[in-house]
């Protein structure tokens, strides 16, 4: 007790002293302490794998053994190394380089086709020759005269292909056979009608070579060679020369075509217009033209933009004339493969001949008179493309003017006339030309309802405008037609066709002496119009064997494909069909 109170005495005295004393001013002082900053990390506090257990009550641990229990299995199983899924291929049909058809039907019709085709050598040399018949020897019973038909054609051709070119020629034989029937039962007496010959035949002897060469400036050239003749004494040569030639100007093409074309003929009696067979006629063109084109390429635009340089000349009156045509082109793709925007104004000097007017209508009389026609343009504007993927169209506006076009219509009655040939009863044409202007619309619809279903529809429409203010001769306003193809299964195939041809006009007219032809009795007389329907029908044995059946004009409709020229009834025709290798 007394160190206690003896240490708090001297405590108290310290701090009375303290107190007492007199402190001085020393003032302030700032002291900057650097240390470099070295930051540590601690360890963490890990448990460890195997803590120490303090427990007073510590179990041991039992010591367990393992054992396996094994049994053998047996096991075939080998390990295969992977291989690419395929997919199954269907067996590829066998080709046979021959050909053999024959059909018999009603109206003692007959089709005969035969074609073969032969490699030589060891190089991709093709020898071909074909052999096309048809023919009918049936009466019609609204005329008293014979109203038979055949047409066979005879076609060698030999083929060469190389790596940079290739190159055929041809030789083609044709006879025809016809018959002016255009006469209506009662139109003459039976001794009249028994002098009239009205058999006709035609004769064609032909020779063509064509080229083709790749990277070259000068790309393809054809030939044509023609004598054309007929049973009246009448005679025709063509000779046609087409090269072309592609030039390239930068990123550019400019291709080049040139034609040569020459026709001339003779015809042994006179225009029938004419009461008397006063002298041949003689007839003699040849043209010579250049086409030059610049070709512009980009990604959905194609433009062609060039012009027709023609020189024409008729040998018989020794009279020329230049002509300068139009010639341009152009597509573009406004949406992919959906819609293609074309269109063009284009115009040629084209050669008329014998022969292509023979070919449109075979009835024309032996005393025509042959000129070109002067086609100064044709417009046009369409679209095209597929509405689907399996459906397409074509839709197209066009106006056409043409000079001297070539049209159709019946000779006068000339019974004053003695001419070898039965053809002076009005029973024939003759062909008129006229300046005509065309505003034509046209539309196509092509649907692949699936693989084995094929189907298409067009039609078009025609309005004409004369110079000479007269109807378009034997030209329709409206014309359509419907297309199918059905594979029924493996065995069976089938298809049809509907053809509709609107009105047409024509002039029946008679001879009358010094009287000049404008001023004959004549009459306007119309054909009315009409469908044809046809359909085919097929049964395939085998690769090689199969048969058909082919149904003509079903609704059997004595239609008038001219005037006074009425066609077969219903017609029915089977055949048998053999491919083979010979």
């Amino acid at each position: 007790m007394f160190k206690q109170h003896l240490l708090y005495a001297t405590f108290l005295c310290g701090l009375a002293l303290t107190h007492g004393q007199k402190t001085d001013d020393i003032g302030t002082e700032t002291v900057t302490v650097v240390k470099p900053y070295s930051p540590t990390v601690s360890d963490a506090f890990k448990i460890k794998s195997q803590p120490q257990i303090k427990d007073s009550m510590e179990l041991e641990k039992k010591a367990i053994t393992y054992s396996i229990f094994s049994v053998p299995v047996a096991s075939t199983f080998t390990p295969a190394k992977a291989k690419a899924a395929t997919v199954e291929k269907s067996t590829p049909p066998v080709l046979y380089n021959s050909y053999a058809s024959v059909g018999l039907g009603n109206f003692n019709n007959a089709l005969v086709d035969f074609y073969t085709s032969r490699e030589l050598g060891r190089d991709e040399d093709l020898l071909d020759l074909a052999l096309n018949h048809h023919s009918s020897r049936g009466d019609i019973n609204s005329t008293p005269l014979d109203a038979d038909f055949y047409d066979t054609k005879l076609d060698f051709s030999y083929a060469q292909k190389d790596r940079d070119y290739d190159w055929s020629a041809r030789i083609g034989l044709q006879h025809q056979l016809y018959n002016w029937y255009g006469l209506e039962n009662g139109a003459f007496t039976q001794t009249q009608v028994g002098a009239i010959d009205e058999q006709q035949n035609y004769f064609n002897a032909e020779a063509s070579a064509n080229v083709n060469v790749e990277d070259s400036f000068f790309k393809n050239g054809k030939i044509l060679v023609r004598r054309f003749w007929d049973a009246s004494e009448s005679g025709e040569n063509r000779a046609v020369l087409s090269p072309e030639i592609e030039v390239p100007i930068t990123t550019e093409m400019v291709n080049i075509k040139a034609k040569f074309d020459y026709v001339n003929g003779n015809f042994k009696n006179d225009d029938l217009n004419n009461t008397e067979n006063a002298s041949a006629i003689e007839y003699g063109h040849y043209q010579v033209g250049i086409n030059p084109s610049f070709v512009v390429l980009r990604d959905e635009l194609t433009l062609n933009l060039g012009a027709n340089f023609v020189y024409g000349m008729d040998m018989e009156r020794s009279q020329g004339s230049f002509y300068i045509y139009p010639s341009v082109k152009a597509s573009y793709r406004l949406l992919d493969d959906q819609v293609i925007a074309y269109g063009g104004i284009e115009g040629d000097l084209r050669q008329n001949s014998y022969y292509d007017l023979v070919n449109e209508n075979p009835y024309v009389s032996p005393t025509l008179s042959i000129q070109p026609t002067d086609q100064q343009y044709n417009a046009y504007l369409g679209l095209k493309g597929q509405l689907l993927t399996n459906v397409g169209y074509n839709f197209k506006g066009s106006y056409n003017a043409e000079n001297r076009r070539p049209l159709f219509f019946l000779n006068p009655q000339n019974l004053f006339r003695n001419d070898e040939q039965g053809y002076n009863y009005g029973n024939s044409f003759q062909v008129f030309y006229d300046d005509i202007r065309t505003l034509g619309f046209f539309g196509e619809l092509n649907i692949d309802v699936n693989r084995n279903f094929s189907l298409g529809i067009n039609a078009e429409y025609f309005n004409y405008s004369t110079e000479t203010d007269n109807p378009a001769w034997n030209l329709p306003e409206v014309k359509g037609s419907v297309f199918m193809d059905y594979q029924i299964n493996k065995k069976w195939f089938a298809g049809g066709s509907v053809f509709y041809v609107g009105e047409r006009q024509d002039l029946v007219s008679q001879a009358q002496e010094n009287t000049p032809p404008a001023s004959f009795n004549s009459t306007i007389v119309t054909l009315e119009s009409y469908f044809d329907a046809n359909a085919h029908l097929g049964y395939r044995f085998n690769e090689q064997l199969s048969v058909f059946a082919k149904l003509s004009n079903i609704a059997n409709s004595n239609y008038e494909r001219w005037y006074n020229f009425r066609v077969q009834g219903f017609q029915a025709l089977a055949g048998v069909s053999y491919k083979f290798d010979f």
